[in-house]
């Protein structure tokens, strides 16, 4: 069994940020997800900043992160929003290549030291005494003292195609019904955003 300070669960923008953050300050991190050429991929608007969340962009670049880093490689159109009105309603946003932005944040996330990518499924969340000890993946037992889970959107899945619904992530990818199930056994609330 391989063990780790902090497993992440999963690879999107927030697991990518948590996982660096936590071996910047010293931890060993597993980074676990489900296919490792998927590292940051953005799902939907590729665009980082905005008038919504650019706030966060500019918090998670003051402690060294890794989301601005990779936007600034991958920026195809850099503006600044509501340029017309005040200062309190603008906001910078750039719109990314999705490709190039998959590949910075990929390379930002293998420069890092201490941290591990793991192309696995987490199956389940391990517990001994009510304190989460690691997880089951299908690579395998995987300890850790701390666990994350980012796993966004992919927890037990459905996508709407017409009137057909279907179990299954973006692109192809496969839903994460084992780390659901997990979590529903726990008792731990569980509801559906719809996105699209």
């Amino acid at each position: 069994m391989r063990s780790f300070d902090v497993l992440v669960v999963g690879g999107g923008h927030a697991g990518c940020e948590a996982a660096a953050a936590a071996a910047r300050v010293g931890a060993t991190v597993g980074l676990v997800t489900l296919c490792r050429d998927d590292l940051g991929t953005m799902s939907c608007n590729p665009a980082i900043g905005g008038l919504g969340k650019g706030h966060l962009v500019r918090e998670i670049d003051a402690l060294d992160g890794l989301m601005g880093r990779a936007a600034d490689a991958a920026g195809i159109q850099f503006r600044l929003l509501n340029r017309r009105k005040g200062p309190a309603v603008q906001g910078p946003r750039v719109q990314c290549d999705r490709r190039r932005y998959r590949a910075a944040m990929t390379a930002l996330i293998a420069a890092q030291p201490g941290l591990e990518v793991i192309e696995a499924e987490v199956l389940a969340l391990e517990l001994r005494d009510g304190v989460v000890t690691g997880v089951m993946s299908s690579a395998g037992r995987l300890g850790a003292r701390a666990v994350v889970v980012t796993s966004g959107t992919f927890l037990d899945r459905v996508l709407h195609v017409g009137k057909q619904s279907r179990s299954g992530g973006r692109d192809g990818a496969p839903a994460a019904q084992g780390l659901a199930h997990s979590l529903l056994a726990l008792g731990l609330p569980m509801a559906r955003l719809k996105t699209g």
